[in-house]
């Protein structure tokens, strides 16, 4: 079954329409600006219709492409200020108001978020266009040519038809949005109240899932650390094979992040996260890792994010490292996306960084940063992982970032020699690799994590099957 829903590009129809929202709601400042009004009247004529405007604006590009439903809520706001602006006619009319305006918000919200056709929004926000210029500003006029001293005092005219200027330009942006918006269909799943733009919102997990992020607050104090131990011989037999056929440079990394995606694949569970207090599931596999374009100590951090896929092949992870990679020694120094992100932060003064990244963070509670900056974030993920092979000492145990949303830290070791004895008495040379995980402990539960590291140990114990087709992927719950 598809599943329908609507969505809306960066087109020039949407910028026209958050053009003519933040116009209005600006006019409408201006417009106060010259009235004494009551305080009531400032909050519900003036305030309201401001913020609905702004905020349908800003909704239009961070939330357009894949969460348009939001904008529905500006939308009402809308729809409550003009129904209340016609308090001043008959009863009739204002009940006539009442119901073609909630109609409004009510038909928006079934075409943004059910996949309603959106013609037929379309047609009713036309007439109520057209209602508005035909009857509500032609009783406007005729109220206004009873007096022959200006409504405003100090003010023209026409400064009165400023307010109703405002309301034609939203309700244009509105038929200018239906234009813009485009029909997706999923056969998963599609965009819901409550879910986020990187996530999906899981409804139907135990309470306990639910209760633990609000008693374990903070990823720094729900951490679970654990140390294991692989034999690498199946491991670098595989790596001299892969780089036999020309994949140079493929290493325990390349294995690792590809047996990952495998895992994920299979135990889901695992690339889940949690923000504002809920858990989510994650629809990618989206790995950061910090790397040095020379191994020296003056070189300069930077941080890689590859957006893997359970189907992957070690060949698919290998060439979407390298291209990475690449791009990174190929790009002037300091230039990288990341790079430029943390110049623009690093040019705010401190003071100001403080309350910037503490609204980074309340927007990031309530799923509102934009798909573009959560991409680019080396801190919403799914994975983050080190390796300490390179400095040629053991795994640490790093910890989750309270910003963001990584739900888990993987460090490698360097690999060492270890002579054993054999069960028929032999001394034996064995390599090893000593690897760390930490945790976000409240995305699922102890005996799920140990079957996904098992699951992770059967796939080193014969890495061939990264070449091979990758089984279903299993869905994660609702």
């Amino acid at each position: 079954m598809k599943n329908t829903y609507y969505a809306i590009t960066r087109g020039s129809a949407a910028a026209l329409a958050a053009a003519l929202m933040a116009c209005a709601a600006v006019i409408r400042i201006v417009y106060y600006t010259g009235v004494r009004a009551s305080a009531g009247e400032l909050w519900i004529q003036g305030a309201l219709p401001v913020c609905a405007g702004l905020l349908f604006a800003v909704m239009l590009f961070t939330s357009g492409s894949d969460r348009l439903y939001r904008t529905a809520v500006p939308v009402l706001m809308g729809c409550i200020f003009f129904a209340v602006k016609a308090g001043g006619f008959s009863p009739l009319h204002r009940v006539f108001c009442w119901v073609l305006y909630l109609a409004v918000a009510g038909l928006y919200f079934l075409t943004v978020s059910r996949g309603l056709a959106k013609w037929i929004f379309g047609a009713l926000i036309g007439a109520a266009l057209a209602y508005h210029i035909v009857v509500e500003d032609a009783m406007n006029r005729a109220f206004l040519t009873l007096y022959t001293t200006p409504i405003l005092p100090g003010r023209p005219f026409w400064w009165h038809f400023l307010a109703e200027l405002t309301v034609l330009m939203a309700m244009a942006a509105l038929l200018l949005t239906v234009t813009a918006m485009e029909r997706r269909e999923s056969r998963s799943w599609r965009p819901k109240w409550g879910d986020r733009n990187d996530g999906r919102r899981l409804r139907s997990l135990s309470p306990i899932f639910a209760v633990s992020p609000y008693i374990m607050v903070t990823r720094n104090t729900s951490q679970n650390f654990i140390r294991d131990t692989l034999d690498c011989a199946a491991a670098d037999e595989y790596i001299r094979a892969k780089r036999r056929e020309g994949l140079q440079g493929f290493g325990m990394l390349h294995v690792v992040l590809a047996a990952y995606a495998r895992c994920v694949g299979q135990y889901p569970g695992i690339n889940r996260f949690i923000s504002g207090q809920r858990v989510y599931s994650r629809p990618e596999i989206e790995v950061s890792l910090t790397i040095k374009p020379e191994m020296k100590a003056e070189s300069p951090d930077t941080v890689l994010k590859i957006s893997l896929s359970p189907t992957d092949t070690a060949k698919d992870v290998y060439r979407k490292i390298q291209e990475k990679v690449d791009a990174v020694k190929n790009a002037p120094a300091d230039s990288t996306n990341f790079d430029n992100l943390a110049k623009a932060f690093h040019l705010i003064p401190g003071v100001l960084l403080k309350f910037v990244v503490w609204l980074l963070n309340l927007l990031d509670y309530f799923g509102c940063l934009p798909r573009a900056l959560t991409r680019l974030s080396p801190f919403h993920g799914s994975l983050y992982i080190t390796s300490m092979a390179s400095l040629g000492i053991p795994p640490i145990y790093h910890h989750l970032y309270d910003f963001g949303n990584v739900p888990v830290f993987v460090s490698l070791g360097k690999k060492y020699r270890v002579n054993e004895l054999s069960s028929d008495g032999d001394v034996v040379g064995r390599k090893y690799m000593d690897y760390t995980v930490v945790t976000d402990e409240r995305i699922c539960d102890g005996f799920y994590f140990a079957s996904a590291l098992r699951y992770l140990r059967g796939v080193f114990q014969d890495p061939r099957c990264l070449d091979l087709p990758a089984p279903a992927p299993t869905e994660d719950v609702d």
